[in-house]
Order: C-alpha cells, then structure tokens, then sequence
C-alpha cells in the first residue's frame, strides 16, 4: 500500500471528546444512529473542524470496527494506486473480504481526479447483483468544497456524488459551537501534556475568555496548536499574545456604527433575525437539504436560495 497517499492501522484507538453544544450532542446522535448501518456518508465542514476524527468515530462505532481503517488522501491520489488503496486487486479486479479494511476515509474526496473518480464509481455497489470489482469496505468521505458547484463545474461527477452522499453531515466551525471550547481546551491540554512531559493541566480565565471572544477560522484544529504552543512554551501570555492582538483588531473594525432609533428599521431587523431563525431550524431538520427546507418553508428553491444570501449564510454553510 503506498504510505504517501494512504495508511491503513491494524486498529484505531482515536481520542474523542463529546462537546457540550447543541450542535455536538445533534452530531453525536446522529453518528450513533448511522454508524452501524452500511450507507456511504459524507462529512461537509470547513478545514480544521475535525471531519477526521468524526471519521474515526464512525469507524469506531460501526460493524467493522474490528478491521482496519484505510486513509486516502484524495489530492494526491493517481489512478495507478487507487485500486489496491481501495482494498481491490488491480489484477484481478476483486475486492477484498477478510483482509482488507473495515472502512475506506476518502479524505476530501472533491480534490479525486477525473480518472479515481471512475474508478470509484465502478468499484461501488450499485444496489444490483454484486460483482467484480465491488468495494467491500464502509465509505466516509470528506469535504471542504461546495459539491454543487463542483458538479455544475463538471468538476466532479454527479452520479459518483449520489453514491457516495447516503448521509451528508454537515461539521458545524467552531465559531458556531464555542460551548464547546472549554472541554475542547481540558483534552489538548492532557493529550499535548503528556506527549511534551509537561504537567500544566488548566490555563487562567484571562485566556479562556480570550478563546471564547476569538472568531477560530483554523477551527479545532487552530485551537489545538495554540494549546499545544502553551504547553510546549510554558509561557501562556507569550503564546496567545498575536491571538489576543488579532482579536482586539477584529472587534475594532467589527465596532457597529450608531444605530438608528427608528422604528421602522428597528422592526426590520427583528424580521430578519425571525426568518433567519426558521431557516436555520429548517435546514438543521433536513440535515442542510435544502431544497426539502424550502418545501417545509412553503417556499420555492428559488426564494430560499435568495433569503439565504439576504441574511447572510455563505454557500459553504448550506452545502
């Protein structure tokens, strides 16, 4: 197997931390009720949101946790290896049963080149009889794209997207779930501790308000390398001293202008904040489909797609 592209562990024992927010308990339960079934699942979230390690978790959780977990990395993935990376004898065109992984991770899988995705496409299942070639494994797929721009671009196969996307699961920034950061904050803490040898187990309520305030475009995974700094420093001030300068910039330019005291502007506002708050409740029902949140919304595709860049969600954050 080449080591460069992918990496396929005799067994995974991965850390895992379930957050106090809505949306981490949400996720949680969700992962629970799909791990154990066979559908192909997509893990949709911004880099650094922990779309590995909830990869991890759903191997975990599932029937074939007892094989391995096989990771693909997908933007540097060529035809002429993906087969055996994918548990199939490129000679013979069968899949493995009992020796090959338990779960394929195709990491960011919008990145696989024209001629994997092919592949791929013939090696899943197809509902019908099975036959040579059939990937044997679990699919969790990851990305940090917006799959349908990626298809309308006909930079990604559509077909090859329906076969791959039997649960989408949208990985919510950090910045949405910051409840979470606390006991985010207590494990990178243990984890970093203990690796670097170091017994400084807690940070001053300076910092971790500083961390409440901080907007986390790096996400988890920003969050762990500050943390990791801490401890490798052993100087907490030194360490978010550019995070605290950046924050404090961020909420100048972020300072809101005067507001107005009319009325009319007043109540504008709170019909945004209205409609904002029911599109949000419908997306979170359909798990981000939109086009079925429009219909709960007795609205057309089309007027939803307009509310959602009128009250300011990013394509990315609806994918």
């Amino acid at each position: 197997m080449n080591s460069r592209a992918g990496e396929l562990t005799a067994q995974i024992d991965v850390d895992w931390v379930l957050g106090a927010s809505a949306a981490s308990q949400t996720i949680e339960s969700v992962i629970a009720e799909i791990a154990p079934t066979n559908l192909p699942i997509l893990l949709i979230g911004e880099s650094g949101t922990g779309k590995e390690i909830f990869a991890n978790r759903i191997h975990q959780l599932s029937r074939h946790s007892e094989r391995p977990l096989a990771r693909i990395s997908c933007a540097s993935m060529k035809s002429v290896t993906f087969l055996p990376e994918l548990g199939i004898d490129p000679r013979d065109g069968r899949g493995k049963r009992e020796n090959g992984p338990g779960s394929v991770f195709l990491d960011e899988i919008g990145e696989l080149d024209a001629a994997c995705q092919r592949d791929l496409l013939c090696a899943l299942p197809d509902g019908g009889t099975p036959r040579r070639g059939v990937l044997h494994a679990r699919l969790i797929s990851t990305t940090s794209r917006n799959m349908d721009a990626e298809i309308r671009a006909g930079r990604f196969r559509s077909e090859l997207y329906y076969r791959i996307s039997g649960v989408c699961l949208r990985l919510p920034p950090l910045r949405e779930r910051k409840e979470d950061i606390p006991a985010l904050v207590d494990f990178f803490l243990k984890k970093h501790g203990a690796e670097l040898g170091r017994s400084r187990l807690s940070l001053s309520p300076e910092t971790l308000e500083l961390f409440m305030d901080h907007s986390w475009p790096g996400n988890i995974r920003e969050l762990e390398n500050i943390v990791k700094e801490i401890i490798a420093l052993g100087n907490e001030r030194l360490a978010v001293a550019e995070l605290s300068a950046s924050t404090s910039t961020r909420k100048r330019m972020q300072a809101p202008a005067p507001r107005s005291h009319s009325l009319k502007e007043a109540a504008r506002a709170a019909s945004r904040e209205a409609e904002r708050e029911l599109i949000t409740q419908a997306l979170t029902r359909t798990r981000w489909n939109r086009k079925r949140a429009a219909q709960e919304l007795q609205i057309s595709y089309k007027s939803l797609l307009y509310k959602l860049k009128q009250i300011g969600f990013q394509d990315s954050e609806v994918n």
